[in-house]
């Protein structure tokens, strides 16, 4: 149904609604640095960037209000302007306001990166391609998709245990999607 209208729900789209959950939980990697260095500017909105690879460059189109979306909409908005990158239509709002960003290099491959902080953004995630794996479960090993990740963090507002607890929370919305659709 959805590529008849148009769009298609992929992981991305998931990982995008996962981690507008997480950083509601942990505000601080969706904030940014007071100009004076000295603390931290809370956002109480949540806008995605994601980076688009396109035949110029590397750009990042922002979904604006990322919160307000369910998979259907997120997914329509990467699909419209993962569209108008590629073919360099994107507009300065159409890549400004991101609070926080996704880098997927699923599409390239790779299995680790370490993405760079797009300021005044305090921290970027990063994916690589997902891969089916043996996870062992107490008594076997059952296949799983795995999803490789990094995290990158501006040690101003972030420190790394704040850092790997952000990812544990990620880790649980992504493991249980029914936690996603509410």
């Amino acid at each position: 149904m959805a590529k008849e209208n148009g769009y298609r729900v992929t992981l991305l789209s998931f990982v995008i609604k996962a981690s507008v959950s997480a950083l509601k939980e942990h505000w601080e990697l969706n904030s940014s640095v007071h100009p004076d260095g000295d603390k931290l500017i809370k956002k109480n909105f949540y806008n995605i960037g994601f980076a688009a690879d396109t035949p110029n460059g590397l750009v990042v189109p922002v979904i604006k209000d990322a919160d307000r979306k369910g998979l259907v909409e997120i997914s329509k908005d990467l699909m419209e302007l993962s569209g108008k990158a590629r073919k360099g239509e994107l507009k300065g709002g159409d890549m400004s306001g991101a609070t926080f960003t996704i880098s997927s290099l699923g599409g390239i491959g790779g299995t680790s990166f370490t993405p760079i902080v797009n300021a005044p953004e305090v921290a970027i995630l990063g994916l690589t391609r997902s891969k089916m794996a043996p996870v062992w479960n107490g008594s076997e090993f059952v296949p799983r998709l795995m999803q490789p990740l990094s995290l990158s963090y501006d040690h101003r507002a972030v420190d790394g245990a704040l850092a790997a607890r952000f990812c544990v929370t990620l880790k649980t919305l992504l493991g249980d999607m029914r936690k996603l659709m509410w």
